[in-house]
């Protein structure tokens, strides 16, 4: 089970943290990806961490003003969003991928197979 938390309402230029806890799975041995969903459009990637925190990939959209992490003690991932844009307002979802190896993370929705319940997040302008 994916749990998010931490979205809400913020103007242009704000920042929000978003949290994932998961149950249910051995967190360490998956790769754990954000997606975004807006009205209207597709899925979207935003950002994916490898199970040892040392590989991640971000759209190209969010480089530079979001950061991905996770912290396997506590079986979480993060997403720390800065200079939010109205653009980004979307409902956030956390998503794990089965993936033992030290690899690249999946950047595709199909390649995660539990996910959360999603978190709006909504930037005013």
């Amino acid at each position: 089970q994916l749990v998010e938390s931490g979205g809400g309402l913020v103007q242009a230029g704000g920042s929000l943290r978003l949290s994932c806890a998961a149950s249910g799975l051995t967190f360490s041995v998956y790769a754990m990806g954000w997606f975004r969903q807006a009205p209207g459009k597709e899925r979207e990637f935003v950002a994916a961490i490898n199970r040892y925190g040392g590989r991640i990939d971000y759209v190209d959209s969010v480089k530079g003003r979001f950061t991905i992490s996770r912290d396997n003690a506590k079986n979480t991932v993060y997403l720390l969003m800065n200079s939010l844009k109205p653009e980004d307002t979307a409902v956030y979802y956390c998503a794990a991928q089965y993936r033992p190896a030290d690899t690249r993370p999946g950047t595709s929705a199909g390649q995660y197979t539990y996910w959360g319940q999603g978190t709006q997040v909504t930037v005013s302008s």
